[in-house]
């Protein structure tokens, strides 16, 4: 199985965020053929006011209807169903009445949803340089642990900021997880010193694949325009915890091939999860 991983540079604009999407996607398809496209966290709409993200945001349809969504809804959908591959929907603003969840959704290739997560943990720190993010201001959290299969592969759910709190991924992994998806929107001042590390040890741990795409670059936060600055380096790891393939800065992607066979001699020769002791 082939993964592509896409990097952005979204802003609050979500009509110029789908076709930045659309663009990447087309190219990482026509020229490695993947069996899924994974895309960022909030890739939709990065920033902006509070009235702005509430505008942009979506009512999602009753989970597993095939009912009509909205238009970022709709755009993964159809990008499944035309190109026949799984569609890995990053995060969007999901909206329930007054309230926002930061929630993936997944299609497979006849453009069926056939997964849908609410991100768990929320970024609620003060970064290095003194900058506060507090994402629980406008934003529910999810509760549920989320699977799904892929051409045959278990794959798991998580978001970002949940790659800091490892039981999430050891029940990813307790559910049967070969691989996991982690769209982030990486801040640059923790990114650059805790982005590969964090995912690097929770495939360690895991003993599955980590997929990771992620936001790069500026985008403008808040009524006030305050500059914010995502890390990017989206990249795919394996389940030893080597990097297989990385973006660089800038937009653009990477491609990996998931290979059960590593993942089963990992498993087998250190057997982690029949040694563990603690529940």
């Amino acid at each position: 199985m082939r993964v592509s991983v896409v990097q952005m540079n979204a802003g609050s604009d979500k009509a110029r965020n789908i076709a930045q999407a659309a663009h990447l996607v087309d190219a990482a398809v026509e020229a490695d053929r993947p069996a899924i496209v994974a895309l960022p966290e909030m890739w939709t709409c990065l920033g902006g006011d509070r009235a702005t993200k509430f505008r942009e945001a979506e009512e999602l349809p009753p989970a597993g209807s095939n009912a009509p969504g909205g238009p970022a809804y709709e755009f993964l959908r159809g990008i499944a169903r035309d190109k026949r591959i799984h569609v890995h929907g990053g995060s969007m603003a999901e909206r329930v009445g007054e309230r926002l969840f930061n929630t993936t959704v997944v299609f497979d290739r006849a453009g069926s949803e056939i997964a849908r997560y609410r991100k768990i943990h929320l970024f609620d720190i003060v970064t290095p340089d003194g900058t506060g993010y507090r994402e629980s201001a406008m934003y529910g959290g999810g509760t549920e642990i989320v699977t799904y299969e892929a051409d045959g592969v278990r794959v798991g759910c998580a978001i970002c900021y949940d790659v800091r709190f490892p039981e999430l991924f050891h029940k990813l992994r307790q559910a049967g997880a070969e691989l996991i998806f982690l769209p982030s929107a990486f801040t640059l001042l923790t990114g650059k010193d805790h982005w590969e590390v964090l995912i690097r040890a929770r495939a360690i741990e895991t003993q599955c694949w980590l997929a990771a795409p992620a936001m790069w670059g500026a985008h403008t936060e808040g009524a006030s325009g305050q500059p914010r600055h995502t890390y990017g380096h989206s990249l795919v790891c394996d389940p030893w915890g080597h990097v297989v393939a990385k973006v660089s800065d800038g937009i653009g992607w990477s491609t990996a091939r998931i290979d059960p066979a590593v993942t089963e001699k990992v498993r087998k020769d250190m057997p982690v999860l029949a040694h563990r002791k603690l529940v």
